[in-house]
């Protein structure tokens, strides 16, 4: 038994040795040269160069001066970017928007984006009117009075000069 203990002691010591065991040294005498130094990237950042590289393809140019994008969505939600970076390849019909994004409702950006609806959404915002009775933030509606019609002239026909020497 001896002897076993003492080979498996023994092929540890040899294993230990070869393979590294608890410290492994890299370089020094004997080691294997290494040729080509590799680098590793993250998966976003190689990504993004192979994103590059299909834009370029494109021929995407920058279009700066652009403030906020929405993309509505059938559900009523709005994808709302500030201030993103905007790319278009007029020759391919393709547009890039990118940079940080919201999704909310439409609600919540409703009194600054009305110019922006079409009819779809104008739909869309007029069966919420009807469904809610009213949006939170927007003004509640105003009644016209009868008597605005006193501060009308009435329309007259002619000469309005002479009318207005009177």
């Amino acid at each position: 038994m001896t002897d076993d203990a003492e080979i498996m002691a023994a092929r540890q010591k040899m294993i230990a040795k070869r393979f590294g065991g608890a410290s492994s040294a890299t370089g020094g005498k004997g080691s294997v040269r290494r040729k080509k130094k590799v680098t590793s990237r993250n998966s976003a950042a190689q990504s993004d160069v192979k994103l590059s590289a299909a834009l370029k393809k494109l021929g995407a140019t920058n279009i700066p001066g652009i403030e906020e994008v929405n993309f509505f969505k059938e559900d009523g939600k709005v994808i709302h970017f500030v201030n993103p970076k905007v790319q278009a390849s007029i020759a391919a019909n393709t547009y890039i928007i990118s940079g940080q994004n919201e999704t909310k409702p439409l609600q919540e950006l409703l009194p600054n984006i009305v110019s922006q609806l079409g009819m779809d959404n104008l739909s869309q915002l007029q069966s919420l009117a009807q469904a809610g009775g009213g949006m939170p933030g927007a003004p509640a509606a105003v009644v016209p009075d009868v008597d605005d019609d006193e501060d009308v002239p009435d329309l007259v026909h002619g000469n309005f000069e002479e009318v207005s020497e009177k």
